[in-house]
């Protein structure tokens, strides 16, 4: 069955994410979405090999290998080796089952699943369960989403007439031809096959977004022309004039015609522009007001000479009427000496058409705009094209007819925000939306304003400090417990860290750290040892203890995980401010 999945429904989507961020009446509604942007995985990334069938420990430093596969061992854990220097080549791999050998202990082992990355070369990330798990588990902190944190966008093109000399213009019936023929479609001047895909609109030196009804095409340059003056509202004299929202190229040039659809207001420019990108303003900014209220639905803006012809009333300029559902819309065409058309303009751009022809003949053809007088009889034909607005008119839906389809959100992370919540005595490495996350120990939707991912304690007597991204273990009942650092605050004693079932299981469970005085908590690397402030049962840096322990603000596996990004390590600093852009496309 021939089937499409039109932008349409694209741009339906990404409007539908928008909505969401402030459907209802509150935080309480159902009907609202609470969107948080979270930070994760401190830890450096290494190629991570699941073992099994032990035989021995593997020694960090030393080289394992098997079946044409070889690394350096970077961390052991009870079920799991992170490895990097892998060898002959990065995307050699160890089949399944694989018999590994560590080259200086002898240990031996099996090898299970295998994930290759290195700090260059980030993990992409999977779409299952498990990875879901194992973002939770690694979750630093999440900052809540909010309309003003969020816009759509479309992609960024410059008046820059090196770069982007020539633009497409707006025509309703782009498409590609179909490889099992049948049909023709038509490309864009710039070789697109559809409109969406097109260059068709501009940003100029003042923010002001506009979009191209007509680029210089005729029956002398089929795929238009380049462009010469940057269209503006305000345009310098004999630049060309702009009237009713429409600029125009003075003659001489190739005529474009531009339609202004916006300007982006300086918030939106510190905000959601980008290198790639640009936002659509907000449907209540005042430049997008005033163009939707110049839109006529159905309007004629542009005729192009498909072919001249000839033996149409010679050296004159001639109107006719557009034949169609609509109504008042005249062209104006221009002849030479063998009645060849030369120029088609729009001299009246009526209203309410769907569709439009002209009728080149006797009777049709007039020597005056008012089409009174009659031009004599002829015997000729031209083919000239009508291009019509989209429903509702050029500049009355913006977000349609520059198909936006992507969401940026403006997350700014500003120093330790959130009284702590994100640190900054650490890097991150993953970042990605959670959609209607839990707070902790509960079925509650969180609507706090940040929400912090790791659990805490209140170290009392430490003999040093603890290193960021070290292992820390703690023996607890049954066992040992393990964690990695994520912050130390030295002068508090507060130590934030998490805990994952692939690098901290002892006899394959994740042990929890324990408000037990008696039991150290040491540092693998450092040495350092300290140990939990029992009597802690009041709020330290803003957060809650119990025994000198603190859950972290997130349900874990609450919610839905609907974007995630790996990338290189993201460092962070006491007087550092991050300015991340994330784009979503539908």
């Amino acid at each position: 069955m021939a089937a499409i999945i039109s932008e349409k429904f694209r741009i339906f989507n990404a409007k539908q994410f928008l909505e969401s961020l402030s459907e209802g009446a509150n935080d309480a509604d159902t009907a609202r979405t609470r969107m948080y942007f979270f930070v994760g995985r401190s830890a450096r990334w290494d190629a991570y090999v699941e073992i099994f069938n032990i035989s021995g420990t593997f020694v960090v430093g030393e080289t394992v290998s098997g079946g044409g596969w070889s690394a350096t061992v970077a961390e052991v854990n009870e079920n799991s080796i992170l490895v990097n220097n892998v060898l002959p080549t990065a995307t050699t791999t160890p089949s399944f089952g694989t018999t590994l050998t560590g080259a200086t202990s002898s240990a031996t082992a099996k090898s299970g699943t295998y994930r290759y990355a290195t700090e260059e070369a980030p993990p992409a990330p999977l779409d299952n369960y498990s990875e879901k798990l194992a973002i939770y588990n690694e979750l630093i902190a999440a900052k809540r989403i909010t309309g003003p944190f969020a816009r759509l966008v479309v992609p960024r093109y410059n008046w820059n007439l090196t770069l982007n000399p020539k633009f497409d213009m707006y025509r309703p019936n782009y498409s590609p031809t179909p490889g099992g023929g049948g049909s023709v479609g038509k490309d864009t001047a710039t070789g697109q096959s559809s409109l969406s895909e097109g260059k068709f609109y501009v940003m100029n030196q003042q923010y002001e977004v506009f979009k191209c009804l007509y680029n210089g095409e005729g029956a002398a340059n089929p795929t238009g022309q380049n462009a010469t003056y940057e269209p503006k509202s305000q345009p310098s004299p004999g630049q060309g004039s702009f009237a009713n929202g429409i600029y125009t190229e003075p003659a001489g040039t190739a005529g474009y015609i531009w339609k202004h659809m916006f300007t982006v207001p300086t918030g939106d420019v510190l905000a959601f522009l980008s290198t790639d990108f640009m936002p659509v303003v907000e449907s209540t900014e005042l430049s997008r007001t005033q163009v939707e209220a110049l839109a006529v639905d159905g309007a004629v803006h542009v005729a192009v000479v498909k072919d001249g012809g000839s033996g149409l009333p010679a050296s004159d300029t001639l109107y006719t009427s557009v034949k169609g559902d609509g109504s008042g819309a005249v062209v104006e065409l221009t002849t030479d000496a063998s009645g060849t058309v030369t120029a088609a303009s729009m001299y009246s751009v009526g209203s309410g058409y769907s569709y439009g022809n002209l009728l080149l003949e006797t009777g049709e053809v007039y020597t005056d705009s008012g089409l009174t007088a009659a031009a004599g009889a002829f015997s000729g034909t031209a083919a000239i094209e009508l291009v019509i607005s989209p429903k509702g008119g050029h500049g009355s839906d913006a977000e349609n007819e520059l198909f936006a389809k992507r969401i940026m959100t403006n997350i700014r992370l500003t120093y330790d925000e959130g009284a702590g919540d994100f640190p900054v005595d650490n890097d991150f490495r993953r970042i990605g939306i959670i959609q209607d996350p839990f707070d902790y120990g509960t079925t509650n939707f969180a609507d706090n304003a940040t929400l912090r991912g790791t659990s805490v304690m209140v170290v009392t007597g430490a003999s040093s400090d603890y290193t960021v991204d070290e292992d820390i273990f703690q023996a607890v009942t049954g066992g040992t417990a393990y964690g990695k650092v994520v912050s130390w605050d030295a002068s508090t004693g507060v130590l934030k860290y998490y805990q994952s079932p692939e690098l901290h299981s002892d006899s394959g469970v994740v042990r929890a750290f324990e408000s037990n005085a008696a039991n150290a908590i040491v540092g693998a690397s450092s040495t350092t040892s300290g140990n939990v402030d029992t009597s802690e049962n009041g709020t330290v840096s803003d957060i809650a203890f119990t025994g000198g322990l603190a859950t972290p603000e997130i349900e874990p596996n609450s919610g839905e995980i609907v974007y995630i990004e790996n990338r290189r390590q993201i460092t962070r600093a006491a007087d550092q401010i991050e300015d991340i852009k994330l784009v979503i496309e539908f």
